[in-house]
């Protein structure tokens, strides 16, 4: 499963980057809106750090306005994934934007039916939000599931990007469902090492090799 960091906080990807970490980014309006940044400054310099993906998300409501912008954004560099909301306009744009040879991610998908019409208008990606139907009672998780179900009966190539994690149980689980990509908060992300057992056994080594009096170095 490719790790994908939803942030636009450049120290933060970079970090992550360090580690082999980092497959691709996403952001959104408000991601971008917390960075404090302009648009195409910070996506200009995410792109230039990662090599994979970057989702840069239009705001325009109509297909034409998503298109004309999607193809501004996706000037940017040559690793723009273009973001579009599913809705009607929003798959025009996706088909659009797909036949022009661009990657497309579309976003904001809550059934499985809507993911398979984004498989129809050739999204790239799909991005069934975990989170938010957890939010309201249902498991995002099950959703995940449908989806990969129906895009392997029919060989469908658009990527299932999980995104709207919240915790390391959903990185796990979308990881043994099968979801090609996961895109998390990088605290979720640096959250995953941690263990209680690998607290306690390192604090009794620790323990243990104080005792002995030794140095390696």
């Amino acid at each position: 499963m490719k790790f994908f960091v939803d942030t636009a906080d450049i120290d933060a990807i970079r970090e992550l980057h360090a580690l082999g970490m980092v497959d691709g980014v996403t952001t959104n309006p408000s991601l971008i809106m917390k960075s404090g940044r302009d648009i195409k400054e910070v996506t200009k310099e995410i792109c230039d750090l990662v090599d994979g993906p970057v989702s840069a998300e239009t705001v325009a409501l109509d297909a034409d306005g998503m298109i004309a912008e999607g193809r501004e954004l996706a000037r940017i560099a040559d690793n723009i994934t273009i973001k579009v909301p599913l809705t009607w306009d929003g798959l025009k744009a996706c088909k659009v934007l797909s036949d022009e040879g661009r990657m497309v991610n579309v976003t904001l998908c809550f059934s499985a039916n809507q993911a398979l019409l984004a498989a129809k208008a050739g999204a790239t990606f799909i991005s069934p939000f975990i989170g938010r139907l957890d939010d309201i009672n249902l498991d995002g998780m099950d959703l995940i599931q449908d989806i990969r179900i129906i895009y392997d009966n029919y060989g469908f190539e658009t990527q299932i990007l999980a995104a709207s994690i919240r915790s390391v149980n959903h990185m796990s689980e979308a990881a043994k469902i099968g979801a090609d990509v996961a895109t998390a908060p990088p605290n979720v992300i640096k959250s995953m090492v941690n263990h209680v057992l690998t607290d306690k056994g390192l604090d009794a080594f620790m323990k243990d090799w104080a005792k002995t009096g030794q140095k390696i170095l």
